[in-house]
């Protein structure tokens, strides 16, 4: 018998960093609007919801937070970790130091930080636990970078290929995750 379970995924709202910071796993603190811009895709969850999973990151933590008073905050769902990175302009970080990573973020680590492999391996075994699950509806409230993992997790395509599918913010996307990667399928991306 065909089983599956429904998996909601939305990435937190708007940030208080100016653009071109670079702040993976930094706790960064969402903008006062972020009640209003939960409205603008609320909609798009179901009020019925058998788990919220979140990054432990704040941002994302307080978007949970709106869907459910119980939420389970797993590290498995972390940004990325820029490492020396953090918090500093994309734009002031040297070009032979930044190089080396943009051609080939996949296997290159940030100083002191991670590589996208290892970003996709953490997401890979969170979203194979769940497969085990017999949940009906799921949340997960999470980043950029990881949706861009489940992406690649769902469509089994090289992770070097993951920065093609943009992630704004706010962005929902639904899916049905069944017992074998085979009965995956992917509904809507809004």
């Amino acid at each position: 018998m065909y089983h599956f379970m429904e998996v909601y995924v939305a990435r937190h709202t708007k940030v208080v960093v100016e653009k071109g910071i670079c702040y993976g796993q930094t706790n960064v603190a969402l903008r006062e609007t972020f009640l209003e811009e939960i409205n603008q895709f609320k909609h798009r969850i179901p009020t019925h919801l058998d788990i919220v999973f979140s990054s432990p990151l704040q941002r994302c933590v307080q978007v949970a937070q709106t869907f459910s008073e119980e939420i389970i905050t797993d590290k498995r769902l972390l940004e990325m970790d820029f490492g020396d990175w953090e918090m500093k302009a994309w734009s002031d970080i040297p070009l032979d130091e930044i190089q080396p990573w943009y051609d080939d973020f996949v296997f290159t680590k940030t100083p002191n930080g991670e590589n996208f492999e290892l970003l996709f391996l953490r997401l890979k075994s969170f979203l194979d636990e769940l497969r085990t699950k017999d949940y009906q509806k799921v949340l997960i409230v999470t980043h950029a970078g990881i949706i861009r993992a489940i992406w690649a997790y769902l469509l089994e395509t090289p992770l070097q290929n993951a920065f093609k599918i943009p992630i704004g913010f706010e962005e929902v996307f639904h899916f049905n995750l069944g017992k074998t990667p085979q009965e995956d399928i992917i509904i809507q991306k809004k």
